[in-house]
């Protein structure tokens, strides 16, 4: 008992592509390939490029039709409108021409196969016109491979024709594209596919919603063979009539409404409110991860409405969540949006991560609800600026207490420093650590005529230890190259003069003289650089902002103090040194 039931046929397989007007979206690739066997200046070799799925091996089938197609009469010529009926159309559809070879590069990447159709092409086509070799994923290829293909494709003989397909069309050596007639397959719009996936479920006889379609569309990423492959599932899951929460959940998506109402959330800084939502999701089904690529995309596509209102007109997006992205759009900073976007993409790692993705999710939704109540750097400022300087004595506290702290959390939340009046103090000028190398002793003393050039040469050699007792145990009493006096500070290393003398004669190859003397007040380097440091505190203290800002931030204090005169000496050292312009034979 045999069975005479038709066997099922997937989708993409059953609706792919026969003839040049059954492609979707490739109208300039189709445009320029009629033309050119109209004109009948077909090319030696062709090579398809373009996402997964977009129909490059169905466009060199296609071609090999058409080079070989000889019309029901068995009588016509090459043409880009195949008959499909001649016994070469029917042969290539299904495979088993003898002249039509394909080739997947991905398992066949070695020299000894692409010998073989090298070895192959000097031999004439066994029935049809052309003898076509279709090679896919030809990046695949190895180096010596492609190498091995370069003369035959330069020079094939006339009989013969090469049709390449690939997704990473940059790894493809240029020798090769050289040669290559190149068509770019572009993803397919949004309304082009869902036109296609509407007519393919019509034909089926399958009931199924716009909106589950719009879902299927931007899943695929204007692939047709994802986006048909999508729909063959969705109808099986649906039964006959499928609508957008079917698709939803057989794509592990969640509710793009209810990921909205927690977007929202999250910006409004409603921590309980968003911890709910995301509980009530998770408990529906609802992956946190897809929940966050979800928060991910909204927040992306509402940047890019902001910056272009048009593209709110996608089709793939419903009416709802058009009206509510537009007015996200409007009422959201760019500076908010982009932060949003940068925490997410911490937060999907994170998530990976996790042993509990829940919980991961949850403490990233905490942190981007908190973070959202933060003013932006210039709201922050405009208060401090719009608010009373503080009254009473001190005007705001004495000075180096309340009113440094203020500062300091002001700079702090603002991102950057109060910028005192007065440029700092300068201090020693960088040294190049190649000047440790051991000399002759004349020449080495020379290199060091200040005792800063000592500070230089010790944290050239890195070592931290012996620089910060100098740095806070001595008292310089007399310098000169070669030798040293100083007076030990408070709770210096009383072996201080010893170990400084051998680590200098260790790093310059010559003798140095450390003696201790008594009497010498001179400040240490510490002690120096710290009356800096505090004379600009002061100074910042007195300023208006810091006033203003000690009433906001009553705990804040001064960390750091950047004045422009560093920060523009800072960029002078990061900055690249200027090249110049190399000699150009053409200009002569």
């Amino acid at each position: 008992m045999t069975d005479d039931s038709p066997k099922y046929q997937v989708l993409a397989r059953k609706y792919r592509p026969e003839t040049f007007a059954d492609l979707v979206g490739q109208e300039a690739m189709v445009r320029t390939l009629k033309n050119a066997f109209k004109a009948n200046r077909i090319a030696q070799a062709f090579i398809m490029t373009g996402i997964r799925g977009t129909g490059k091996t169905t466009t060199a089938r296609i071609i090999a039709k058409g080079m070989n197609c000889i019309g029901p009469d068995g009588t016509g010529g090459p043409t880009t409108d195949p008959c499909g009926v001649c016994e070469h159309c029917r042969a290539i559809m299904e495979g088993r021409h003898v002249d039509v070879m394909e080739m997947d590069a991905a398992s066949n990447t070695s020299v000894n196969d692409i010998r073989e159709i090298i070895d192959s092409v000097h031999y004439r086509a066994a029935s049809a016109r052309y003898k076509i070799y279709i090679i896919d994923e030809v990046h695949m290829l190895s180096t010596s491979a492609f190498n091995a293909l370069l003369k035959t494709l330069e020079e094939p003989p006339a009989h013969v024709k090469f049709i390449f397909a690939t997704t990473e069309i940059r790894k493809v050596p240029v020798t090769v594209l050289s040669r290559c007639q190149r068509f770019d397959l572009r993803r397919i719009e949004p309304e082009v596919m869902i036109d296609l996936l509407r007519r393919i479920a019509g034909r089926e006889g399958a009931q199924i919603s716009d909106d589950a379609l719009a879902l299927i569309t931007r899943a695929a990423e204007g692939s047709a063979r994802d986006a048909t492959s999508l729909l063959d599932q969705a109808i099986s899951h649906g039964a006959g009539e499928t609508t957008a929460d079917e698709v939803r959940a057989m794509l592990g998506l969640a509710d793009r409404g209810r990921v909205m109402d927690l977007f929202e959330k999250i910006m409004r800084g409603d921590a309980p409110g968003a911890l709910t939502e995301l509980s009530q999701q998770y408990a529906d089904g609802a992956d946190p991860m897809a929940v966050l690529r979800d928060l991910a995309e909204i927040t992306h596509w509402i940047s890019v409405v902001k910056i272009t209102p048009e593209a709110a007109e996608d089709p793939t997006i419903g009416p709802d969540e058009r009206s509510r992205g537009l007015a996200l759009a409007e009422g959201l900073g760019m500076r908010a949006l982009t932060r949003m976007w940068q925490m997410l993409l911490k937060a999907l790692d994170e998530v990976g991560q996790a042993p509990n993705a829940m919980m991961a999710a949850e403490m990233a939704v905490i942190r981007l609800t908190h973070v959202a109540e933060l003013p932006s750097p210039e709201d922050l400022l405009r208060r401090l600026q719009d608010s009373p300087p503080p009254s009473g004595p001190g005007g705001g506290g004495g000075g180096g207490g309340a009113g440094a702290q203020a500062q300091g959390g002001a700079a702090q939340a603002m991102g950057r420093a109060p910028q005192p009046t007065h440029a700092a103090p300068a201090g020693p000028s960088a040294l190049a650590g190649s000047a440790v190398l051991a000399v002759a002793a004349d020449q080495a003393l020379a290199r060091y005529p200040s005792f800063d050039h000592v500070l230089e040469l010790i944290r050239a050699n890195r070592d931290v230890k012996l620089l910060v007792e100098v740095e806070s145990g001595l008292r310089l009493a007399a310098y000169q190259p070669g030798r040293i006096e100083f007076t030990p500070a408070d709770g210096a290393a009383p072996d201080l003069a010893q170990r400084l003398g051998s680590a200098l004669q260790r790093f310059t190859g010559t003798r140095w003289g450390v003696s201790v003397v008594n009497g010498c007040t001179t400040p240490t380097v510490v002690e120096k650089r710290d009356a800096a440091d505090l004379a600009l505190k002061a100074e910042a203290e007195k300023h208006p902002l810091v006033l203003a800002a000690l009433a906001v931030f009553p705990k804040a204090r001064i960390v750091r103090i950047h004045t422009p005169e560093a920060e523009a000496q800072q960029a002078a050292e990061d900055a690249l040194p200027e090249v110049e312009d190399e000699w150009d034979p053409f200009e002569e």
